[in-house]
């Protein structure tokens, strides 16, 4: 028996299952000891019994059968709490699975531990005053992003292999990018959300941060398809594990724009640096054509902050203004703002802007098929304080820090986050390409492309 977790991905632990090299009992058993003797601080609750008891009859046949299940505490599991990473939620549980839970166990996933995330998911820094800072197993000083960061600093640290997250405005791929993992966020919709979730600014979708290309293609297997609780979601979509390897063809015929800034954030030199030599790599080595465009992004994050503040407002009901001094600054200072800034004028504003914003996006696939970009504007920074406001002397603010990753939230695109290497301060670098709507099939395979030569590797 193995007293440490699984250190490959989630295939391959299914793959030993199987072959009867490991059992899911020895492997949760190792879980919960790693996360009980971790000072990441990247789960939150930890449900040992009922666990085990799904280990112990677990079916090792189904493509999750036996496997220890983190899920982010922004995603619901019945009888779980429900805090939302918020000290005024802290009494809440939950009542019901969420449908990606649902569909993760009826695969034979073992729902073990819940991961930490930042307060309602409104910042990449997951740190909150109801369970303190999440560590970035790469360098405990720094933070492994957010909102997703416990899952992320738990699959990257070596505690978990498989993790739930969620993506509203880069909360999937901040977190792999600053803990050196794959982050997929799909297409709006293509992975159903509830029962119960608001539309709020129509950014949110549920995912994974993995260790290989093949662990969130399998995820999008068992999660994608529409459910009647969510009306917003797409039809389902078979065999993207299967079809992985097949789009060669496709992949040479590409055009390909490098734009490490998007056209609408401060990227920092050396991330500039490194992010050019990896799309040049990455466009030889596929036989891609790259091609140069001339787009260039609204400015939207402000107004797609003040309308993502909605959920925050239903979660809070009754309990806000009093609770104000209970929440963290960000989520108290916007909540703050809404009271007096929200109205219908705004919302028209964040409605134009929004149209806008989509046209400027169409016409940037109009001129590229695929646009390699940085995942973030830096490596990880602070575990604790403040969000950066400024950035190696160049101005900036809050919002640089989402800027890179949010355009495909509001346009609704799949984007993936790949590990690009390590900067000089030895922390991950990610490499970020975006694809047309419904394209997760190409980002999967070029992912697979780039892997073979750049393979996520754990945490020191």
């Amino acid at each position: 028996m193995s007293d440490t977790p699984w250190s490959g991905d989630v295939v391959s632990l299914v793959e030993a299952f199987r072959a009867g090299e490991r059992s899911p009992s020895e492997e949760l058993e190792a879980t919960l000891a790693a996360v009980g003797a971790s000072d990441l601080n990247a789960v939150c609750h930890v449900d040992a019994e009922a666990a085990r008891v799904a280990a112990a009859a677990a079916d090792v046949s189904l493509p999750y059968g036996g496997v220890p299940l983190a899920v982010k505490e922004l995603l619901a599991v019945g009888g779980w709490p429900a805090s939302l990473g918020s000290l005024p939620l802290a009494d809440e549980v939950f009542d019901a699975d969420g449908i990606s839970v649902e569909r993760l166990k009826t695969a034979g996933a073992v729902a073990a531990v819940q991961t930490t995330s930042s307060e309602f998911g409104a910042t990449n820094q997951t740190t909150t005053k109801i369970h303190g800072a999440t560590r970035n197993p790469w360098n405990l000083e720094r933070t492994p992003g957010g909102s997703s960061g416990g899952s992320a600093a738990g699959v990257a640290g070596g505690l978990f292999a498989l993790a739930t997250a969620s993506d509203g405005g880069g909360s999937i791929r901040i977190p792999a990018g600053f803990c050196g993992l794959i982050g997929l966020k799909s297409t709006f919709g293509r992975i159903p959300r509830g029962p119960g979730s608001i539309l709020g600014n129509a950014t949110a979708v549920e995912g994974t941060v993995s260790r290989s290309t093949r662990d969130a293609a399998r995820y999008l297997d068992v999660t994608n398809g529409f459910d009647p609780r969510d009306p917003q979601g797409l039809p389902r979509i078979e065999g993207y594990e299967a079809g992985l390897g097949s789009r060669a063809d496709e992949i040479r015929s590409l055009r390909v724009a490098v734009v490490p800034d998007l056209s609408c954030a401060v990227v920092g030199p050396e991330t500039d640096e490194l992010i050019v030599a990896a799309a040049e790599e990455f466009i030889a080595r596929c036989g891609m054509q790259r091609v140069e465009i001339d787009f260039r992004l609204p400015k939207i994050m402000g107004v797609w902050g003040a309308t993502g503040g909605v959920g925050i407002r239903i979660s809070l009901g009754d309990r806000w203004p009093d609770c104000a001094p209970d929440l963290g600054g960000v989520e108290r200072a916007g909540q703050r703002a809404a009271d007096t800034g929200f109205t219908i004028d705004a919302m028209a504003r964040a409605e134009s802007r929004r149209a806008e914003f989509n046209s400027a996006m169409a016409e940037m696939f109009d001129q590229a098929d695929i646009v390699l970009a940085a995942t973030k504007p830096s490596t990880a920074f602070g575990a604790e304080g403040h969000l950066p406001g400024t950035f190696e002397g160049r101005e900036s603010n809050p919002g640089n820090n989402g800027a890179l990753t949010a355009p495909s939230n509001i346009y609704g695109n799949p984007a993936i986050a790949l590990p690009a290497g390590l900067a000089s301060d030895g922390l991950p670098v990610s490499l970020q390409v975006l694809a047309p709507h419904f394209r997760e099939d190409l980002l999967l395979d070029l992912a697979l492309q780039w892997e073979r030569e750049h393979p996520v590797e754990l945490a020191p």
